[in-house]
């Protein structure tokens, strides 16, 4: 296995309030945060970690949630500071932060900057009143308006805005006018994705009135050439940005490089090339007991080494999210796997034209991006 990029997740499990579609392993927060004591927590679980990654460096971090902006610019100024002490970083290292614009004040967000952080990943999901209210968000419009002038004057030119749509009662003009009014932001990077009803929410156990698939389906395809009449680039499912700015630490799970991953209920993947293996870790969920592990050296909860069938699935599983495809040494590259194991789905996918293949480069046919869950599939072995 040749070089794989490493970069460091980090999840702070706290929200003002847990919302009703959300499946995130995140907590209502207590009256008094324990930020020191948890960041304390992240840095022990992070040198209990070291052994498994020395000599390499850090190519991104991302701050997760949770809102972990409901930290103080200290707290995240200590974090970071302790990550530098015990890890290398590469020249131009991404460091996201994720924010909810109920959380935004001038002065915390210049501290935030004044740490180290230079990329905002800002939860919008809608601007619509109803629809924030039906989303259980604790923001309203003219605070998420206000968040990205608050970013800009922090000093942030690189931010994403995350947005949804298939919301609850949602029409195509209301889905459309969300896009509008977070384009006109002129954020560098959008994330636009539907609202799915994921198990253990409140939305699954207590499914609210979706729009139908006709109705999604017609949303998705003037809002994607809207998004690309804005110049922005769709590069993955879900991701368009502006040239230069795709999210490099997000690229990099796709790409299936490694990431180690601090806090509770993070879960990590790392490379072991002495021992020709992969292992994907999780970490203690609930964040007094994480605490706790943590400091005692015993952050995993769990860990499993991925099987070559594993390997194989799960790569393609991310690599094909990616619009451009990818080049078939990656595969190698990042699995340690000779490419037959991919012979069988592939000869499947070309049939079907869901693939092209051009020896050595893989992507998705126009009909292979509208069925990917159908292309990923192919290459589950039995």
């Amino acid at each position: 296995m040749t070089h794989i990029p490493l970069s460091l997740y980090i999840h702070i499990p706290w929200c003002i309030r847990k919302c009703p579609y959300c499946d995130f392993n995140s907590h209502a927060a207590p009256s008094g945060l324990p930020e020191k004591a948890y960041v304390q927590a992240l840095l022990a679980n992070l040198a209990n970690e070291l052994p498994h990654i020395w000599g390499r460096k850090l190519e991104s971090i991302f701050i997760g949630g949770g809102t972990p902006s409901l930290f103080s610019a200290e707290s995240i100024d200590e974090l970071l500071c302790g990550i530098r002490a015990l890890l290398p970083f590469r020249p131009n290292i991404e460091v996201t932060l994720e924010a909810n614009p109920g959380t935004f004040e001038q002065d915390k967000f210049r501290g935030f900057r004044e740490a180290g952080i230079n990329r905002l990943s800002v939860g919008i999901q809608s601007f619509n009143a109803q629809h924030l209210q039906a989303l259980g968000r604790v923001h309203n419009r003219d605070e998420a308006l206000r968040a990205a002038d608050i970013a800009r004057t922090a000093g942030f030119d690189n931010f994403n805005l995350d947005l949804m749509f298939g919301l609850p009662q949602q029409t195509l003009a209301e889905a459309l006018d969300d896009l509008q009014q977070a384009i006109a932001l002129q954020p560098t990077h959008l994330s636009w994705y539907q609202l799915t009803l994921e198990p253990n929410t409140l939305f699954y156990q207590q499914p609210p009135p979706l729009p139908d698939d006709d109705l999604v389906a017609e949303i998705q395809e003037a809002g994607q050439q809207f998004i690309k009449s804005s110049w922005y680039t769709q590069y993955e499912v879900s991701a368009y940005a502006r040239p230069g700015y795709e999210c490099r630490h997000n690229r990099n799970y796709w790409e299936f490089g490694d990431y180690l991953a601090i806090g509770a209920g993070a879960h990590g993947k790392i490379t072991h090339p002495a021992h020709g293996t992969i292992t994907r870790y999780h970490n203690h969920r609930q964040p007094a007991d994480y605490m706790q592990q943590a400091m005692q050296g015993k952050s995993r909860s769990g860990e499993q080494t991925l099987t070559p069938a594993d390997l194989s699935f799960e790569f393609m599983l991310n690599a094909l999210r990616l619009r451009e495809g990818f080049p078939l040494s990656l595969f190698t590259e990042r699995t340690g796997l000779a490419t037959d194991h991919l012979k069988a789905g592939l000869e499947q996918a070309l049939q079907r034209g869901l693939l092209e293949f051009n020896g050595d480069h893989i992507r998705p046919t126009a009909t292979g991006w509208q069925f990917l869950n159908v292309v990923m599939q192919l290459f589950l072995e039995d």
